[in-house]
């Protein structure tokens, strides 16, 4: 599934074209530079990953931040990623990154297209922790990440389950690669 994927000069072009600010281009590098190092270990360990979209992924996955901070930004980056012609798993790893991924029922309680953002491929799911990992421009902990992420959603969202899933699916394999984060 190696697909043809834009440079990350264009990457940050699209980023800047959009209307991101600084902040949220310095979050997105941060998010997709640990998004590629987790995938590599992956690679280490004979486990196909598209390290590419995974870099592609990391670099727009909050593009949609230029039109929005709220839990749309997802949505609205895949539409955006779309218009641009990019390939279509680009705009999934887009929209599936927000949260530990949304259910379709969330989505819909949050006014979203009602329909399921969970992340479901490996690049998808890399950069959605990779993104939970980057706190502004740094790197910080998964317990920091998780004290953090459980105080930002509802008690009882499906999502706190969801996080520690996805950092076990993760860990199982890279475990090594990432201590000290």
């Amino acid at each position: 599934m190696f697909l043809n994927l834009p440079s990350r000069a264009d990457c940050l072009r699209t980023l800047r074209k959009a209307g991101c600010g600084r902040d949220v281009v310095r979050h997105c590098v941060v998010v997709s530079s640990l998004a590629v190092r987790i995938a590599s270990l992956f690679v280490k360990r004979g486990i196909c990953v598209d390290v590419g979209l995974v870099e592609v992924g990391g670099l727009l996955h909050d593009v949609g931040r230029s039109s929005t901070h709220g839990i749309g930004h997802g949505v609205v980056g895949g539409e955006i990623v779309r218009e641009l012609g990019l390939p279509e798993a680009v705009a999934r790893v887009v929209e599936r990154h927000v949260g530990a991924g949304l259910t379709a029922e969330e989505a819909a309680g949050f006014g979203l297209p009602c329909r399921d953002f969970v992340p479901v491929t490996l690049e998808e799911k890399i950069v959605c922790y990779a993104d939970k990992l980057v706190a502004g421009g740094h790197v910080i902990g998964f317990d920091e990440a998780f004290k953090k992420f459980v105080e930002d959603v509802d008690v009882g969202s499906p999502a706190i389950g969801m996080l520690r899933e996805l950092h076990d699916e993760i860990i199982r394999v890279v475990d090594e690669g990432l201590r000290g984060i």
